[in-house]
């Protein structure tokens, strides 16, 4: 059974936010370029590959790529608040438990597969046939790029806000994969540079919920735009740890590359 919190389907004012919010917050720009970057780099200037977007939200990675010149995109996902978002976008999407990928389209293949922040709603017993599913979905040459939550340190408010159940660690992918048929090529931990204070505001999230100074029903994400003078100086903090350091070994979010790897299987 899937326990997705798709929990944030019927959350309408996480989407709203989320809608709102994601071509500004210096987190999803940062995130956004990323992605692109990766793609970038396996595929070079050519912007007719077919991507998916596997749990596309309010669909503002596809936007991204869509400004970028990207021409073949596609997105799937479970909440028809998100899918109402992408609508109102002109964005290529279709409404999909994701649990049903297995079953969905089954002979249509994708270069570059985008799986963001969707593996934390999963079980175990969900996750692998779900990575398995993507991987099926994946051309030979093609790569699955995922931006995950990471270390349990991390958890705070944020997580029961969006209805988290989980995080991970790179060694959970590391085991994953081959069971799925794919290896990783790449992955980094992100950001490092801004890990003490994002760690100090999640135990302090932490604190108010043990305290009872704030209820579970009272937590909120951490969507939310700051001061734009903060908002850039984040964002440019972000950027520069990428174009320093390929990878670091910390960080609130687990960025993976991998491919399908057919001596795995």
């Amino acid at each position: 059974m899937l326990i997705r919190a798709f929990f944030m389907i019927g959350h309408s004012e996480e989407y709203e936010k989320m809608a709102r919010l994601e071509g500004q917050l210096w987190w999803y720009r940062s995130l956004h370029k990323r992605v692109e970057t990766a793609i970038r780099r396996q595929f070079g200037d050519r912007k007719a590959i077919k991507i998916l977007d596997a749990g596309c939200g309010t669909g503002g990675m596809l936007a991204y790529l869509r400004k970028k010149g990207y021409t073949d995109l596609r997105g799937i996902d479970g909440s028809a608040d998100a899918i109402a978002f992408c609508q109102q976008r002109n964005l290529p999407v279709t409404s999909l438990n994701l649990n049903d990928l297995a079953y969905f389209e089954p002979y249509t293949q994708y270069d570059a597969i985008i799986c963001n922040d969707v593996f934390c709603y999963f079980t175990d017993a969900d996750l692998l046939p779900f990575i398995r599913a993507l991987q099926q979905r994946l051309k030979p040459a093609g790569i699955l790029v995922s931006n995950n939550n990471a270390f349990n340190a991390f958890e705070g408010q944020h997580d029961i806000a969006v209805g988290v159940i989980r995080r991970f660690v790179l060694s959970d992918f590391a085991g994953m994969m081959p069971k799925m048929g794919m290896r990783i090529i790449d992955s980094t931990y992100w950001s490092f540079t801004l890990s003490i204070p994002i760690l100090l505001m999640r135990q302090w999230q932490r604190l108010q919920l043990a305290m009872g100074w704030r209820t579970v029903e009272e937590a909120q994400s951490d969507v939310y735009l700051p001061a734009p003078w903060l908002n850039e100086t984040l964002y440019w903090i972000t950027e520069m740890e990428q174009k320093l350091f390929r990878r670091t070994p910390f960080g609130s979010s687990l960025f993976i590359i991998a491919v399908t790897d057919p001596a795995a299987r």
